[in-house]
């Protein structure tokens, strides 16, 4: 057998594991960030289709009430409640220190098992000039919304790898990692590298039949929004800025139950890549299409 013949059946190996994941009733679900919005929603979601669901937050108090929403479910609705009981688990974790989600970790496997789905959702918004943004804001940016999924991905795709019966990874990442913008250079980037992160994992999970997807919503009408970090050194300009990207958000901004319903359909038919809201699909297909256009673009003010 050759080297690529091998390869080849470890892949195929892979997609077979991952089939399992179409059902995702009596799963194990973790979901960072899960104490409001997307990470909330994501929550209720897979929870809904089936899922034990572990909420992850800095905000202990606010992941608990997520978890209460998850046991206390519509019955209409059916879900992990309905069915064992009991669906849901809050714990305390800041995914920017690797050690504490490293424990996590080790808690989670050690009283609930190993997840068969990581929702890496835990983020920060941040709006303002690149000269004006501190380097410590521009490094807390990186630490919240990059280097949390890194911590993340790795520690529980060891737990899946060991396991050696597949999983699925989601990252949320963002339309703005498909072009760039004023003014937000720090979240862009972020996120833009959460979308090559997810990409290359995809490639080197796939023989363990470990997906990955990286979900990329535009707008989302969530609390994220009012706790967006403005850098303007004026006040008058910032609490402008604030008031208008607020009203751009409640006028173009869709729910969080649509991102995360996109999250559970794309853990079940392994996609790469889930845009969610018509500007998301627009901005990855100007990306790839026209570079040009999506450059000058760049050039007008986000808010």
């Amino acid at each position: 057998m050759t080297p690529r013949t091998s390869q080849i059946r470890r892949w195929r190996k892979g997609a077979a594991l991952h089939l399992r994941l179409r059902d995702l009733t009596g799963t194990l679900v973790v979901v960072t960030g899960g104490g409001s919005g997307i990470g909330r929603a994501a929550a209720q979601a897979f929870s809904a289709a089936g899922a034990i669901v572990v909420v992850a937050d800095i905000d202990l108090e606010a992941a608990r009430e997520t978890v209460d929403l998850v046991n206390t479910p519509d019955p209409r609705a059916g879900g992990a409640a309905a069915v064992f009981g009991g669906g849901a688990h809050a714990y305390l974790v800041d995914v920017t220190d690797e050690e504490q989600v490293q424990e996590f970790a080790r808690k989670v496997r050690e009283r609930h098992g190993v997840p068969d789905v990581l929702v890496n959702n835990a983020g920060l918004g941040m709006i303002g000039s690149f000269v004006d943004t501190p380097q410590e804001v521009f490094e807390h940016v990186m630490d919240v919304n990059f280097w949390g999924v890194v911590y993340g991905s790795r520690v529980f795709a060891k737990q899946m790898i060991e396991r050696g019966t597949g999983g699925h990874i989601v990252n949320v990442s963002s339309a703005a990692a498909f072009m760039p913008q004023k003014r937000i250079a720090a979240y862009a980037t972020s996120k833009a590298a959460v979308l090559m992160l997810s990409d290359c994992l995809r490639a080197e999970l796939l023989e363990y039949g470990i997906g990955v997807t990286a979900v990329c919503p535009s707008l989302v009408s969530t609390n994220f929004n009012s706790s967006i970090a403005f850098v303007e050194p004026n006040p008058e300009v910032r609490k402008a800025r604030r008031s208008r990207t607020s009203a751009i958000y409640r006028k173009l901004g869709v729910p969080p139950e649509r991102v995360a319903n996109a999250m559970v359909a794309a853990v079940r038919h392994n996609q790469p890549i889930v845009t969610v809201a018509p500007e998301a699909k627009a901005r990855k297909w100007i990306s790839r299409l026209a570079p040009r256009a999506m450059r000058v673009g760049s050039r007008f003010e986000i808010d």
